[in-house]
């Protein structure tokens, strides 16, 4: 949210989506898993899509923001890392005193007064998409390799306008359905390369 405040929504969206790349990076370095050229294909090949759908409005915006932005893949990055290591400690309880942790910080830098109703939507996302998507994430973690998993979470990228464009009759450009197309193919082949392994 910082990030969005201080550069461009279609930068902080790109820099995140760089998790995929620490992911497969910080996953050679500190577990030693091996990146097959199939994988290394498939990060290249979502990679462009993404840039594909937000190309046209990458800016340089503000450095501050643009460095925010970098601190969330870099931390997710570490997050799975941390489950991946050790696999046989229950990660879930440390999502609950993020979230709490979250909650603190959030509450002592809001400058405004929110509403019961945003208070309650607010609920509604943090419990619904965050909160049960990192348990998701970090049980699936434990037994998925790091590249997958960034290539994986790749697919939040397009889900977003595919739900504008259900919901709201908001028409993605083509280049946007080209490069979603992209980023399915690249989990597409990565899924048919663990099978290829198994």
């Amino acid at each position: 949210v910082f990030a969005m405040y201080n550069t461009t929504v279609a930068n902080a969206n790109f820099i995140i989506q760089t998790q995929t790349i620490f992911l497969a990076i910080f996953g050679y370095i500190f577990l030693k898993e091996k990146i097959s050229k199939l994988t290394l294909i498939s990060i290249l090949l979502a990679f462009g899509g993404i840039f594909l759908m937000l190309g046209d409005s990458l800016t340089e915006g503000q450095m501050i923001g643009n460095i925010a932005a970098f601190i969330m893949p870099i931390s997710f990055a570490v997050l799975i890392l941390t489950v991946r290591k050790y696999p046989s400690i229950d990660m879930i309880p440390l999502q609950l005193i993020a979230g709490i942790g979250a909650v603190l910080i959030g509450y002592l830098l809001s400058k405004i007064i929110i509403s019961t109703h945003d208070i309650f939507l607010g609920f509604i996302a943090g419990f619904f998409q965050v909160g049960l998507g990192f348990i998701f994430i970090t049980i699936g973690a434990k037994t998925t390799p790091s590249a997958l998993v960034g290539i994986i979470m790749l697919i939040e990228a397009i889900l977003g306008p595919l739900w504008a464009w259900l919901f709201i009759n908001e028409t993605p450009p083509i280049v946007v359905l080209v490069g979603g197309t992209i980023v399915l193919l690249a989990v597409v082949l990565q899924f048919f390369n663990r099978k290829i392994v198994k």
